[in-house]
């Protein structure tokens, strides 16, 4: 697949699941957040609670399932990049006195399904 093919394919899995974080009840509150660490692809909000999304996007399954590209490497790089989100004021302030709930999840979309793996690590 030719390079600008994959990127398209990619901002379509993109959206497909930003659309199915807002119809769960979440803002989005960044896309293709990026320093010089790398990029978090989704970052979404709802009251006490910021998740941060890595979004892998396949028209098949012929070279595994998408969830299985991300590696410990990736979730170390990814830790580290939601440590700097954090850091740089990015993230939205959340109601006084509820927790602050941190998540990972791993959003796979294959053939244009989505599927939301949830605290995934």
């Amino acid at each position: 697949m030719a390079a600008g093919a994959n990127l398209r394919l990619g901002a379509a899995g993109e959206q497909a699941a930003a659309e199915w974080y807002s119809s769960h009840g979440y803002a989005v509150v960044a896309r293709n957040w990026r320093d010089s660490g790398g990029e978090l692809d989704l970052v979404v909000a709802r009251p006490g609670e910021l998740v941060f999304c890595e979004v892998k996007t396949r028209t098949s399954d012929r070279f595994g399932v998408p969830a299985e590209a991300i590696t410990a490497a990736k979730q170390r790089r990814l830790r580290a990049l939601a440590a700097r989100f954090i850091a740089s004021g990015s993230a939205p302030p959340l109601p006084p006195g509820r927790p602050r709930t941190l998540r990972f999840d791993v959003v796979s979309v294959l053939a244009g399904e989505v599927s939301v793996i949830e605290a995934a690590f």
